[in-house]
């Protein structure tokens, strides 16, 4: 019988072959989510307990002076004991790859609850305030600040919100990691101190507070959205836009987003603040009725066990000494499986996917959404260029194209004359339509944002313009290749169906200067897309 995952939210996604079976002890049965600093991963304790257990990334867990910051966070963070914080249990800042274990809250973050369902009632985002600022006072009693408290960071339960990830935003400041671009927290909710590269304090917590406040009543970021450069400008030199914000509101948002940190309220005032407000009343309680109902309906069904997928929908694990063994009884089973290829609304239950952000780009860059008939048609074309392609069904041993899960590995720089190699098998995830991948830099940005980037358009990828595309008949795909494929066939559209199975392909930069191989990983329901990408560029 298949093992059940209880208490675990449907956004949970198979283990793939690449990811390991097992860190410091902890069998690990699905993925979470991941982002700049790591991957975050379901397990159990062995009392059967689910744990939230990050891992960091390569890159960061091979830098001494970050080792050696994450150690001192992650001590502090044990210190942290508050009832609206995601508790730390368990730890390896020596183990080959760090880690950070904390309690399992089956919730979604106020950012899936904004995008679901909109913002919120003036009673709830109060409430949501007091909490907040209720954790943020055990954090800062630990001697720990924030620095990256944003609506993707705090979990909503039945019983109130939990603040998380506060334990690696510190360890990420070091200096020998400026290099990759990295800038730990998020433009549209920084304090200004914290743009401007001064010392963070509890009151940069305290603003962090006010723009997610802001946000979730109003669905607006307070500084609005777009490129990093221009939510830092106005962060630091222009007044917040608080007039979506319900009148009820504003006053307290306003004084938690004062310029100067001594002007903002601490965390008492703030929970105080919240008790006097007449629309809190007598009751300043997290008890039935506090959320809003369509968000009361949604946890409500996020306690219960989530079933895997069908079989033939399950990707396959391979059995490697560093990944997975044989599978057997006890083998992990996926939560709930993103389909590469699959569109989201097509299985039964599913969320239709977010709205395009390619509206917006497409005002600053005359940039057109690929008709449907396009995407069908390209599908068509890619699936007999040369090979049969089969999206679901039976492959015939007779000539169908190989899966590019059980191929050979990708070439090694040595079978790519002409080109140097940049990042290679970066796993990136944009969660929402909201967020681009940046192809050059090998990490995921706000829309509008790169110049060489890949973007969600509905159904499909949607390369920058002036790229080049190509998408490979094979499972294998080079440089040389790539480059070959675009001048004899390039790709007119890269709809998901095309790209399902993991199969290849490839987008030249506008400056013809690099290329990048990619490969779909996946695509969920709620919206996240996941890319597999290695770089190359012109020797």
């Amino acid at each position: 019988m298949s093992e059940q995952l209880p208490g675990v939210r449907s956004t949970a996604t198979a283990l793939s072959a690449e990811d390991p079976y097992e860190i410091g002890g902890y069998r690990l049965h699905a993925r979470l989510g991941a982002g700049g600093m790591g991957v975050v991963y379901l397990a159990y304790t062995p009392g059967g307990r689910p744990v939230a257990l990050k891992a960091v990334r390569s890159e960061f867990a091979a830098d001494p002076e970050f080792r050696e910051r994450f150690a001192r966070e992650v001590a502090s963070a044990r210190r942290i004991h508050g009832l609206f914080t995601a508790q730390v249990i368990d730890s390896g800042v020596e183990d080959r790859t760090p880690w950070l274990a904390t309690a399992y809250v089956p919730g979604p973050s106020l950012h899936e609850v904004v995008r679901r369902h909109g913002p919120l009632p003036v009673r709830t985002v109060l409430l949501l305030v007091a909490g907040i600022a209720e954790a943020l006072q055990a954090i800062h009693r630990a001697g720990v600040v924030h620095r990256d408290l944003k609506p993707a960071n705090v979990l909503v339960a039945g019983d109130g919100p939990r603040v998380i990830d506060f334990g690696i935003a510190h360890a990420a400041d070091a200096a020998a990691l400026t290099g990759t671009g990295l800038r730990i927290g998020t433009a549209a909710f920084m304090a200004p101190e914290q743009a401007l590269g001064l010392r963070a304090t509890p009151a940069t917590d305290v603003f962090a507070l006010g723009t997610l406040a802001g946000y979730v009543a109003s669905g607006v970021p307070p500084f609005g959205h777009g490129p990093e450069s221009g939510a830092l400008y106005r962060v630091v030199h222009e007044h917040p836009d608080l007039g979506h914000v319900p009148p009820d509101l504003r006053e307290l948002v306003s004084w938690c987003l004062a310029k100067q940190p001594g002007d903002r309220p601490t965390t008492t005032q703030l929970i105080e603040a919240v008790h006097a407000h007449p629309v809190v009343g007598t009751r300043p309680e997290f008890t039935d009725g506090w959320l809003p109902a369509p968000v009361r309906d949604e946890l409500g069904g996020r306690g219960e066990p989530v079933r895997p997928a069908p079989p033939h929908l399950q990707p396959t694990r391979t059995a490697t000494a560093t990944t997975a063994p044989p599978p057997g009884p006890d083998a992990p089973v996926p939560a709930s499986v993103p389909v590469p290829g699959a569109i989201p609304g097509s299985l039964p239950g599913s969320v239709p996917g977010p709205v395009s952000a390619t509206g917006r780009r497409a005002a600053r860059r005359g940039r057109r959404r690929l008709p449907a008939v396009v995407l069908a048609v390209a599908v068509t074309l890619l699936a007999c260029g040369g090979a049969v392609y089969y999206l679901d069904g039976p492959e015939d041993d007779g000539g169908a194209a190989a899966d590019p899960a059980t191929a050979a590995p990708r070439p090694t720089p040595s079978t790519n004359p002409g080109y140097l190699p940049g990042y290679a098998k970066t796993e990136l995830t944009a969660p929402d339509a909201g967020y681009e991948f940046d192809l050059k830099a090998g990490k995921v940005v706000s829309t509008e944002t790169a110049s060489w980037y890949l973007a969600r358009d509905g159904q499909a990828l949607l390369p920058s313009e002036e790229s080049d595309a190509f998408v490979s008949d094979g499972a294998a795909l080079t440089p040389a290749d790539c480059v070959r494929g675009i001048e004899t066939r390039p790709a007119a559209a890269l709809p998901f169906a095309a790209l399902a199975k993991e199969r290849p392909f490839c987008v030249r930069s506008p400056d013809r200067n690099e290329v990048a191989l990619v490969r779909l990983v996946g695509v969920t329901a709620d919206g996240a897309v996941t890319i597999v990408v290695d770089q190359y560029r012109r020797a």
